[in-house]
C-alpha cells in the first residue's frame, strides 16, 4: 500500500516541523515579509535622526558667528560760570548754577539672547530612539516560534476538526505525490532520449578509466539531485546511467 513515511525531499521543506530550531522554509517567507515591513520605519527614522543632526548644525553655526556685541560710551559736561560780584552775578549764579551737570554713560549689549541655544542628542537618546524598532525586528524573527503553537493549541479545543485537517492532508499528500511520480517518470524518460552532452561523455569515460576518481566525481539523484551515497541504486538497464537515491528508488 501507498504510505507517507518517509516523507520526500520535496515534500520535506513544505512541511513545520515544531521541534526543530531552525526556521525552515515556509516560516522563512512569512519572516521576510515582516522584516520588509520594518523597512519604512527604518527608512523614516533615519530621516528624522539625518533631519535633526542637521538642523542642530544649522543652528549651531548661527549661534557661533552670529554673535554680535555693542559698546556705547558718552560723557556730557555742562559747567556755567558767571563773574563778577554784583547782585544780578550772584542771582545769576544762583538760579543758572543749578543747570551744571556732569555725567559719564558706558553702554554693553549683545543679540545673545536673540541667538538659538541649540542641543544635540546623545548617543544615548539615539540608542532610545532606536530600541524600539530594534526590539520589532527581533520580534519578527522569535515571532515563527509562538506561531508553531497555534495549531496545538487549535487541535487542544476543537479535537474533531483537527481530525479532519490530518485526514484532508494525508489525501492531500497522496494526490502529489502519484502526480509527482507521473510528471518526474515523464522528465526522466524525456531525459533519457535525448543524446548525453560531450561533457557527460567525458565525465562518464573519466569513471570508467580511473575508478578512484569516483569519489570526486560524485554522480546525484535524477530525481531529487541528492549527492551520490553507497545507499544509491544505478538503473538495471545496461544503457542507462541514471542513479537513484533510497526514497527515489
Amino acid at each position: 500500500k501507498q504510505t507517507l513515511l518517509p516523507l520526500l525531499r520535496q515534500e520535506t521543506s513544505s512541511f513545520i516541523f515544531p521541534c526543530n530550531p531552525i526556521v525552515q522554509r515556509p516560516e522563512l517567507q512569512h519572516m521576510v515579509l515582516e522584516l520588509l515591513r520594518c523597512i519604512p520605519l527604518l527608512l523614516f527614522l533615519l530621516f528624522v535622526c539625518g533631519l535633526d543632526h542637521f538642523i542642530f548644525s544649522i543652528l549651531s553655526i548661527i549661534q557661533h558667528h552670529s554673535f554680535i556685541e555693542y559698546s556705547y560710551q558718552t560723557s556730557h559736561h555742562l559747567s556755567v560760570n558767571v563773574m563778577g560780584t554784583s547782585l544780578m552775578a550772584e542771582l545769576l549764579r544762583t538760579t543758572i548754577g543749578a543747570l551744571n551737570t556732569s555725567f559719564d554713560t558706558e553702554v554693553e549689549t549683545s543679540n545673545l539672547a536673540c541667538l538659538p541655544q541649540p542641543t544635540g542628542m546623545t548617543r544615548q537618546q539615539y540608542l532610545n530612539t532606536c530600541l524600539p524598532l530594534g526590539a520589532l525586528a527581533l520580534l519578527c524573527l522569535a515571532q515563527v516560534y509562538p506561531f508553531r503553537l497555534r495549531r496545538v493549541i487549535a487541535a487542544f479545543y476543537f479535537p474533531k476538526r483537527e481530525k479532519t485537517r490530518v485526514l484532508f492532508l494525508y489525501n492531500k499528500l497522496l494526490r502529489q505525490r502519484k502526480n509527482f511520480l507521473y510528471l518526474q517518470r515523464g522528465r526522466v524518460a524525456r531525459q533519457a532520449r535525448q543524446p548525453p552532452g560531450l561533457g557527460t561523455l567525458l565525465l562518464q569515460w573519466c569513471r570508467r578509466r580511473w575508478p578512484w576518481l569516483r569519489r570526486c566525481l560524485r554522480r546525484s539523484c535524477t530525481l531529487c539531485g541528492t549527492p551520490e551515497t553507497p545507499g544509491h541504486q544505478p538503473c538495471p538497464s545496461p544503457d542507462c546511467e541514471a542513479l537513484y537515491c533510497g526514497s527515489c528508488w
